[in-house]
């Protein structure tokens, strides 16, 4: 396989990485790569990729009610006061990762981000978007993990106080919300 875009089961091509599950198959074509704005919402994707560090995303993906359900619906100034005994709840959830370091930094996250300005996140992240979009990959093999923009958005997220945001984490984080159009080049989703 040489990773270009293959066809779905309703014939349209897609990414290949989307064709295992229907799951990966609807976020895919109605999720990824769109963009995502509000704070809230982008704080959702920060927590949901830091979750997904090591794992597969189709484990976040199937979790993901129990995420919001957990988290308070991701609204930071829910989550910005919950507490230990809010963290031991978490820790014992079986809707969710049971990462006690993935919690806390969720958690720790909010508890930052409750002093932002309304916007403020949606701003700092989005300022990081590349000026011009990159050529569109042909192949997942021209997909990078990393980038000089995702480096960036990371160190300025950990000086922020931010946890679990590393480069990788932030790269994500700019494909899954729309930041840059990852789809392959002839993948039926693709914006550009």
């Amino acid at each position: 396989m040489t990773g270009s875009a293959l066809a779905g089961p309703d014939g349209a091509p897609r990414c290949p990485w989307a064709l295992s599950t229907e799951d990966y198959i609807a976020y895919h074509d109605e999720e990824w790569g769109q963009p995502v704005h509000g704070d809230d919402a982008l704080y959702e994707r920060l927590s949901l990729e830091a979750f997904q560090s090591g794992l597969s995303w189709i484990t976040i993906l199937r979790r993901r009610e129990g995420f919001r359900a957990a988290f308070a619906g991701f609204e930071i100034a829910k989550v910005a006061t919950f507490t230990d005994t809010d963290r031991d709840r978490l820790l014992l959830d079986e809707g969710i990762i049971r990462n006690r370091a993935k919690i806390e930094a969720t958690l720790a996250n909010a508890r930052v981000l409750a002093d932002w300005a309304p916007g403020e996140l949606d701003e700092l992240i989005w300022s990081h978007a590349p000026a011009t979009p990159g050529p569109a990959p042909k192949t997942l093999g021209d997909v990078a993990a990393i980038t000089p923009e995702s480096t960036a958005l990371s160190k300025a997220l950990k000086k922020r106080g931010l946890r679990f945001v590393g480069p990788t984490t932030a790269y994500a984080l700019m494909q899954a919300c729309g930041l840059v159009d990852d789809h392959l080049a002839d993948c039926s989703a693709r914006r550009s």
